[in-house]
């Protein structure tokens, strides 16, 4: 493939080259189906062998001193900002997703390799009293923290780069070969990110294939999750796949990070246009396929009628349309068969008595930004994560009720609170039970450094480079009786 006047090899990044893959697809563009590029498709067989010739990278890629693995990562941020403006372009294309977000996501993925390379001087551990215990006596305890291995890290299609990223970066950085598998619809800015990170390994005098690449089926990512040589599995995707991913790896490490409904909860005393703005603004990024993204707006009843106007108001003012339009903020979802569950969603809502507030309609291939209101308990548009612009409101008579509805749900990523008293906000930290509370923002600030990551049906483990390294490591207890 030729992009941006870089010729990529052909194949897949497999062992120390680049091989043949068995097949190829053509990644469409979602906003009009016309073909971006034909990608390589791999199989069993590609996977397997990739996982091999990852085990048997695994000390020497333990054995990368500090200094290498910290020039390495910081040598990726370097050439990946070197290539922005083209990688954004690669991603509005494959994506589907409104430049202004391809941009933010090529912005966070450099940032997060900078931090990845700053914290590879943090992974130590510390000594051990032993003479706690009279059997101790005398004797020098302390432990380290060693790579956990083979490390295999599947991506979902939203931001495929940025979370390759997040798989990738941290398992350098702490001493781990890693094989990535790119969602099948978007593997081209992935590849062309994996092919960076080979030629910036190569130059420090590592091994290409402490990174490799494999696309392909369920099948092939299923071999690569259950394999005997694969430590850990770090997979951002949806819950039903997380889980089933969990089940099969044991008893292998797995950091999911799965799907979200994500609430913002509007107090009375809420300042109503910032909560307005921040629904509008967080609702409909990315065209709505963020799991993080406002899907549930919780308001006290008070203030519930002149916030479902403000956000209408706002509504008409969002731009859909073409995405490598810079004024578009919303645009086709990743495919048809996404556009289609999500009006089926809709509609489903409204024969259950919910109100279409605005929009929820299709523009050829794209759906107009969704106000729903009134959506009863057990519609997917309010229980399930849509993935796709579409934010649902209903009041509930107090603050109580509020925090008490968001934790109703069998997701718990983000959630937001907007308020203007420090004890609705510390309450609201207090007992919502998800993984990162943001109080007057919106749900899907997230900021890369930060531990990240749910509890309930949204996840285990935390990612944020720090976070993810530990995840990625183990400690080993060293005891010294002289």
């Amino acid at each position: 493939m030729l992009w941006h006047g870089k010729e990529f090899p052909e194949g897949l990044p497999v062992g120390d080259g680049w091989v043949a893959a068995p097949g190829q697809r053509t990644v469409a563009f979602p906003y009009d189906g016309s073909a971006v590029a034909r990608a390589p498709v791999g199989d069993v067989a590609l996977a397997r062998r990739a996982v091999e010739h990852a085990a048997g990278l695994r000390r020497t890629a333990a054995g990368l001193p500090t200094r290498t693995r910290r020039a390495v990562l910081a040598s990726v941020a370097d050439a990946l900002e070197g290539v922005a403006a083209g990688m954004e372009d690669l991603l509005v294309l494959e994506t589907g997703k409104p430049r202004a977000d391809c941009r933010t996501e090529v912005v966070r993925a450099v940032a997060t390799w900078r931090a990845a390379a700053d914290e590879v001087v943090h992974i130590h551990g510390e000594t051990v009293p032993l003479d706690g215990l009279p059997s101790g006596d005398g004797m020098t305890g302390f432990w380290t923290r060693r790579p956990v291995g083979v490390v295999v890290g599947i991506a979902g299609f939203n931001y495929p780069m940025m979370l390759a990223t997040h798989k990738i970066a941290p398992a350098l950085a702490a001493g781990c070969p890693v094989v990535v598998k790119p969602a099948p619809a978007t593997p081209l800015a992935t590849l062309w990110l994996v092919n960076l990170v080979r030629e910036r390994l190569v130059a420090a005098g590592a091994p290409a294939g402490a990174v490799q690449l494999v696309t392909g089926d369920a099948e092939v990512g299923r071999t690569l999750t259950t394999h005997e040589a694969v430590a850990a599995v770090s997979f951002t995707g949806s819950a039903a796949v997380g889980h089933r991913i969990a089940r099969d790896a044991a008893p292998r490490k797995v950091v999911l990070e799965l799907g979200s409904n994500a609430a913002l909860v509007v107090a009375a005393d809420a300042d109503l246009d910032a909560a307005a703005d921040a629904v509008v603004r967080g609702g409909y990024y990315a065209s709505g396929q963020a799991c993080i993204a406002v899907q549930r707006v919780i308001a006290e009843q008070p203030v519930a009628a002149e916030l479902e106007r403000r956000i209408a108001d706002r509504i008409g003012s969002v731009v859909v349309g073409d995405p490598r339009a810079r004024s578009t903020r919303v645009a086709a979802l990743i495919d048809q068969d996404a556009t289609e569950r999500v009006l089926a969603w809709i509609a489903r809502a409204r024969e259950a008595g919910a109100r279409l507030v605005a929009g929820g309609e299709r523009r050829g291939r794209c759906v107009t930004p969704a106000l729903l209101a009134d959506v009863p308990d057990g519609q997917p548009v309010w229980d399930e994560e849509v993935f796709g612009p579409v934010v649902s409101l209903r009041a509930v008579p107090d603050l109580d009720a509020a925090l008490a509805t968001v934790d109703a749900s069998r997701y718990g990523l983000h959630a937001a609170v907007f308020t203007r008293r420090l004890d609705t906000a510390f309450r609201a930290l207090e007992e919502l039970d998800v993984g990162g509370v943001v109080v007057n923002e919106v749900p899907g600030y997230r900021c890369d450094v930060a531990p990240y990551g749910g509890v309930k049906d949204s996840g285990i483990g935390r990612e944020g480079p720090r976070f993810a390294i530990e995840e990625l490591t183990v400690t080993k207890m060293v005891v010294i009786k002289p």
